[in-house]
């Protein structure tokens, strides 16, 4: 009992003098998102790296819904975009999410912290390949909101995702 309280008193100890803050488990398989700038949380160098696996353990979100890119509707799911920023620590203003193309769209952070965007890693229970705007493709929850269907963040709905910038 003794060794029980002097293991939960470290524990905490290690929470408070780190606010929780711990890093992220390096990636087993191969990196798919880069989240580079402004994170508290990195697992390489100053980066915050995640393969496949990691990015599908978070907390996730599904959605049906039609965009302007596919006919008819899509079942989209994936890690909620508030999720891998929080996983990395992320402590920004704007996000520079940036395509395999090197396109990239200007993201308010705050459209990860109050609307429910997906950083979607399947589309109809299918992994996106890069043939299908894969690995990762920024979806806003058009089925939610149908007021969020507009050129306004169609522009910000990044394809082929490869690394997200936090920018203070």
């Amino acid at each position: 009992m003794k060794l029980f309280r002097i293991v939960a008193c470290a524990a905490t100890l290690m929470t408070l003098l780190t606010g929780g803050a711990f890093a992220l488990d390096r990636p087993t398989g191969p990196v798919i998102l880069t989240v580079t700038g402004a994170v508290t949380k990195p697992n390489a160098g100053t980066t915050a790296q995640f393969d496949l696996q990691m990015l599908e353990a978070l907390k996730s979100r599904t959605g049906t819904m039609n965009t302007p890119w596919i006919d008819g509707k899509a079942t989209f799911s994936g890690p909620l975009l508030r999720a891998v920023l929080e996983a990395a620590g992320a402590n920004g203003t704007t996000l520079q999410v940036r395509a395999l193309n090197d396109y990239f769209a200007m993201v308010p952070m705050a459209d990860a912290a109050q609307l429910d965007t997906i950083l979607a890693t399947r589309i109809n229970g299918k992994p996106m390949s890069v043939r299908d705007k894969g690995p990762l493709f920024l979806i806003y929850p058009f089925d939610l909101d149908p007021s969020l269907y507009n050129e306004q963040y169609f522009s910000r709905s990044v394809w082929q995702i490869k690394e997200i910038e936090v920018k203070p």
